[in-house]
């Protein structure tokens, strides 16, 4: 069974940091770019950051543009998101995708959440003091 589980959500004070897992069960991600999106509560789902297969290109909404970092290990088949200067508008449920991407091009977008074959369940990041 093809799953991505992410971890490492949890509460965090403003201007903490966290660090996302996602992490591949079933197959590799070599071949795949990964997004990460968010869903506030009341708001619709939005996409983060993505990095491409090779982990050469990777982009950021403006959001979080200077604050978060995405990055991968295939050897591990996972990807990581880190968060520094943590804001309470950061407050959401996190989500890793997985995009099929066998010849990566760069992109400036994280693209729609269609363009997304595989969903992890999400996991919760609340910033509050």
């Amino acid at each position: 069974q093809l799953q991505l589980v992410e971890s490492g959500g949890g509460l965090v004070q403003p201007g903490g940091s966290l660090r996302l897992s996602c992490a591949a069960s079933g197959f590799t991600l070599d071949y795949y770019a990964i997004g990460w999106f968010r869903q506030a509560p009341g708001k619709e789902r939005e996409g983060v950051s993505r990095i491409s297969s090779n982990g050469i290109g990777t982009t950021y909404a403006d959001s979080v543009k200077g604050r978060f970092t995405i990055s991968r290990d295939n050897a591990k088949s996972t990807v990581y998101l880190q968060m520094n200067s943590l804001e309470p508008e950061d407050t959401a449920v996190y989500y890793c995708a997985a995009d099929w991407d066998p010849y990566p091009i760069p992109s400036t977008v994280v693209y729609g959440e269609g363009r997304y074959g595989y969903w992890g369940q999400g996991t919760q990041v609340t910033v509050s003091s």
